[in-house]
């Protein structure tokens, strides 16, 4: 008798346990699916587009692909940004601060969270429509999008 309450009973913690690393899995699958890999992104079709606009005037449009954060897009295109990414998409930083216009900011399905939101506190000239790249994946709705890079950046880490 006591065999089989202990059974069920590791049965019962397996299950629980499992059923919450299922959840964290699930979670960290959602919150990483911007992350491109270096070899996911050249598989991947790249069939949208994104102008960055840089802090001299100069805009520079490039190739993305749906999924993609705009920090990777920058990165993998070889956008020279001075200081961009400095924590590689770590949500540790504020040097990926784009802005965008009214419209443009609409569209972008990604969710501003706490921790994004903490960052941009720090960010160099903070607008309405800020948001960090490395927070924001191309969909097709954000082809064509332009993205503002600040003058300057405000490396808090």
């Amino acid at each position: 008798m006591f065999r089989l309450l202990v059974q069920r009973s590791v049965r019962s913690s397996r299950s629980i346990l499992g059923n919450q690393v299922d959840q964290r899995q699930s979670h960290l699958t959602k919150t990483t699916r911007s992350r491109s890999l270096g070899l996911s992104s050249v598989l991947l079709e790249k069939n949208l587009s994104v102008t960055y606009e840089l802090g001299s005037g100069e805009r520079v449009t490039v190739k993305a692909s749906e999924g993609e954060n705009l920090l990777d897009v920058a990165i993998n295109n070889d956008v020279d940004i001075d200081g961009f990414g400095a924590c590689e998409g770590t949500l540790a930083c504020s040097t990926c601060h784009l802005i965008f216009s009214p419209e443009d900011y609409k569209k972008i399905e990604d969710v501003v969270t706490d921790e994004e939101l903490d960052m941009l506190d720090l960010a160099f000239g903070l607008t309405d429509t800020s948001r960090l790249g490395c927070q924001v994946c191309m969909t097709k709705a954000l082809d064509g999008v332009v993205a503002k890079v600040p003058e300057g950046v405000n490396d808090q880490r």
